[in-house]
């Protein structure tokens, strides 16, 4: 009979379900060290956010075959050990959809009537009627940033209640909006016209303190901000500051960069216009047992043989294939990633084309891991292997494979990605060398040869004498230190294309900066 480890606290309803199925033992509390003692002995591992899964723990776990995560994220699991491993990673990215939301719902509705405030006066003995008048969320305007699921249950209820939704997000098409009710508009329009703005983002290099001074200063003084989505995305102590100084009327956060919320934190030093629950967002009885029992449900499947519908990871491929597609499904997730920046707006069509030798790899993997990179920059870890084409199908992104079994220029084969969408179209093509390195090889058809790193900046420009000299110098006063520097024509004195890997990050008056060079066309920061 098979065997299954629970390292953290569930609810019964998910141990109920493995039990039909395995021997289930209920450990909890482990050290990493002691998860590799008993690690090797089960045949599936069911955690919530305690338990750290290491490589050390994935190389000790000799039967393992599934770890399945009750809740949206898998931080605390070393995937890509998993994956090479070939153990099955699952979690459940809805369960606790409506729990989010409706928090984030709570939060708005508090901020509205001071409820937290009120209370605390009124159990004081006070009768402050006349301090605490409220406003009506009815016909204001509600910003929503970030349409995935718990984004938009936000907008559809918002919508019922009488609220105009405006919303920001670069991956959702025009006619998806429409039927969800919302109006899309800039990030930058949104938070000068919104009311109340609810924030639903993963945290990632992009999303990290989006919502800093600059944005919060152009906000109406009347308007109020609400965080349930992840810590990070709004700058802490830029935040507190905008509030004291009535800049905006109020905010709510149930996430912070730092959990718990250090004691000695801006937040905790300002006055009644601030709201802070303790990451309560998925924190009710229904959610920790959706959770539960969607986890244990896969993990069961699972251990009779069946597909699982949430894995993080390649599902149906066994350990073998997965290994020696790993550099080829690497590559299309970062090219992926790469030409959804370079997209700069709504992707409408994206084209893969496969050539030589990358005909003969099964492409549904391939496909998948291209569309894993294109929806990151939006959905951070909530995008995967098994959810990645439907989400491009709820955007509206209309996806076209093609095969080409022409060798073209690489004896392995290359991977062409073409993204379409309202701002033009991008393509970037790549190969994989023979030592399994990935490589970079044309950028809208300019010839390229680049190996892909964390930061790097993308430009199309005029070839034309000192125009590379004054972006080098322009980086060198802004400390930015360059790696590497490729260029790529077609023509002497056209148009041609630079790409540059760099050890920082490109801020933002200094993108400024560097579109305002003569002959520069389009620029582009890309964080792979």
């Amino acid at each position: 009979m098979a065997k299954v480890l629970v390292s953290d606290p569930i609810d019964s309803a998910g141990i109920d379900i493995l039990s039909q199925v395995a021997q289930v033992d209920e450990k909890t509390g482990l050290s990493v060290e002691e998860l590799i003692e008993i690690i090797g002995a089960y045949d599936g591992l069911m955690i919530r956010s305690g338990t750290q899964v290491t490589a050390d723990v994935i190389e000790a776990a000799g039967r393992l075959r599934i770890i399945g995560r009750a809740g949206v994220g898998v931080d605390n699991v070393d995937v890509p050990a998993a994956t090479q491993r070939g153990v099955l990673v699952v979690n459940s990215p809805e369960g606790n959809t409506i729990a989010a939301a409706e928090h984030a719902l709570a939060l708005l509705l508090s901020l509205s009537r001071h409820v937290p405030h009120a209370h605390s006066r009124t159990m004081a003995g006070a009768w402050d009627r006349k301090k605490y008048v409220g406003n009506e969320l009815y016909k204001k305007n509600l910003g929503v940033v970030g349409l995935g699921k718990i984004g938009s249950h936000v907008a559809r209820v918002a919508n019922a209640m009488g609220m105009e939704v405006l919303a920001y997000d670069p991956f959702i098409s025009a006619d998806r909006a429409q039927q969800m009710q919302v109006r899309l508009i800039s990030l930058e329009d949104l938070f000068s016209q919104a009311d109340y703005i609810s924030l639903h983002l993963p945290r990632t290099p992009d999303t990290e303190n989006l919502v800093n001074s600059t944005l919060l200063g152009t906000m109406k003084p009347t308007a109020r901000i609400v965080n349930c989505a992840r810590g990070g995305i709004v700058d802490e102590k830029a935040l507190a500051e905008a509030v004291e100084n009535g800049v905006i009327a109020g905010a709510a956060l149930d996430v912070y960069a730092k959990e718990p919320l250090p004691e000695g934190s801006p937040l905790r030093a300002v006055n009644e216009r601030l709201i802070l629950t303790p990451h309560l967002g998925a924190s009710t009885a229904e959610a920790q047992e959706n959770v539960a029992i969607d986890v244990a449900e896969q993990i069961r499947d699972v251990l009779l043989g069946l597909p699982a519908r949430s894995a993080v990871n390649i599902p149906g491929l066994s350990a073998e294939i997965m290994e020696r597609l790993k550099p080829h499904l690497q590559l299309a997730e970062t090219l992926g990633l790469f030409v959804s920046q370079l997209s700069g707006g709504q992707v409408e069509e994206l084209e893969v084309r496969l050539q030589g030798e990358f005909t003969q790899h099964p492409s549904q993997p391939l496909v998948v891991a291209t569309l894993k990179g294109l929806l990151t920059t939006a959905l951070g870890e909530r995008i995967n292997y098994v959810n990645a084409s439907l989400e491009a199908k709820t955007r509206g992104i209309h996806v076209l494979e093609v095969k080409d079994e022409a060798i073209r220029d690489f004896a392995g084969g290359s991977l062409q990605l073409t993204a379409r969408g309202e701002q033009g179209g991008h393509s970037v093509t790549g190969a994989v060398f023979a030592d399994g390195e990935l490589r970079i090889t044309t950028i809208d058809e300019f010839p390229v040869n680049v190996i892909p790193s964390r930061h790097m900046l993308f430009t199309r420009h005029r070839d034309m004498p000192g125009i590379i000299g004054q972006l080098g110098s322009l980086l060198g006063e802004h400390n930015v230190n360059i790696a590497s520097m490729q260029v790529g024509r077609r023509i002497v004195r056209g148009d041609a294309v630079m790409v540059l890997s760099i050890d920082d990050p490109i801020p933002t008056d200094l993108l400024k900066a560097i579109h305002s060079i003569k002959g520069i066309q389009q620029a582009y920061p890309v964080t792979l």
